[in-house]
């Protein structure tokens, strides 16, 4: 069981509000999504803007495209991707490594396979407040050996942002955001704090779980759980296989509670702001400038 502290803060568990089942579908190039924020039924779950779980084989990827407005966090859970931008950043996120990008004023990079075979790993993009939007881009990369990891009493966490188990993430995060990536045995019950003011929300990837009440029905993979109101999640993993092991993160994140204009990958608070943002990118200016003359090595190897 957790610790003391952490049993006797949660006063008001929180339960599951909504769930959804994340269907495939095509994006990029060749690539396959299974989109649970950004989608028909959920449009915006203040301040997340889209959740994908996303898969891709070579030459398949996500070629050269612009963002403006948010953070785009990419968690690696299988094979690896390089990634690239106009800036001159390059590298490769394998399985269990994190990238944390502030897309500010603008980025425009690539996100392509690094490796033969299947590559899995889960796309999160985070609003900023408006103050934010036009701030530099920047990056924080964690290797997955660099990721806190903490196990107890069956149930094993790696901290990615904010905090569980009493350890700490060392990213730091413009909008006020907790990732975790929990993993269950059979038999483990978790409760884990959430800011009250928070939304928050569940993505099981691996087994089966029942989340916010005992009585629940158990909510297999790929299926999205958005948690009511409360101070924390309890979660149980009742299989009776003691190989059935239940993974699933747990991201919450503090509402900005401002207007939402999105055109694709920009997002900002008005019409006009978008207006201007699409003519920013295509005449090149206002953060977009090295876009004029930048092709990513991956388009023009595959000649996208």
């Amino acid at each position: 069981m957790p610790d003391r502290e952490i049993c006797t803060s949660m006063k008001e568990p929180r339960v599951v509000a909504r769930k959804f089942l994340a269907r495939p579908q095509r994006e990029g190039v060749g690539a396959v999504v299974r989109r649970s924020i950004g989608r028909f039924e959920l449009k915006y779950f203040d301040p997340f803007l889209l959740l994908d779980e996303f898969s891709a084989s070579a030459p398949a990827g996500f070629p050269d495209h612009p963002h403006r407005g948010f953070e785009t966090v990419t968690y690696m859970l299988q094979g690896a991707i390089t990634h690239e931008d106009f800036e001159g950043h390059k590298g490769t996120i394998e399985a269990g490594d994190l990238q944390w990008m502030t897309a500010g004023r603008g980025i425009v990079h690539s996100e392509m396979p690094a490796s033969q075979g299947i590559q899995k790993g889960l796309q999160l993009w985070i609003n900023l407040a408006s103050n934010h939007k036009m701030i530099e881009p920047r990056y924080q990369e964690m290797l997955s050996k660099d990721i806190a990891e903490v196990e107890k009493d069956g149930i094993k966490v790696r901290v990615i942002a904010g905090e569980a188990l009493g350890t700490k993430s060392p990213i730091q995060t413009r909008t006020p955001t907790m990732y975790l990536d929990f993993s269950l045995k059979p038999g483990a019950h978790l409760q884990q704090p959430i800011p009250k003011s928070w939304n928050a929300f569940v993505y099981v990837l691996e087994g089966e779980g029942v989340f916010g009440n005992m009585k629940s029905q158990p909510v297999s993979s790929h299926h999205i759980l958005l948690l009511g109101p409360g101070d924390g999640l309890e979660v149980w993993n009742k299989s009776c296989n003691n190989n059935k092991v239940l993974r699933f993160v747990l991201v919450g994140g503090q509402p900005l509670g401002e207007p939402v204009a999105q055109f694709g990958p920009f997002v900002m608070n008005t019409q006009e702001e978008i207006d201007q943002t699409i003519d920013d990118f295509e005449n090149c200016v206002n953060g977009f400038e090295k876009a004029r003359h930048w092709k990513s090595e991956a388009a023009i190897t595959l000649d996208f």
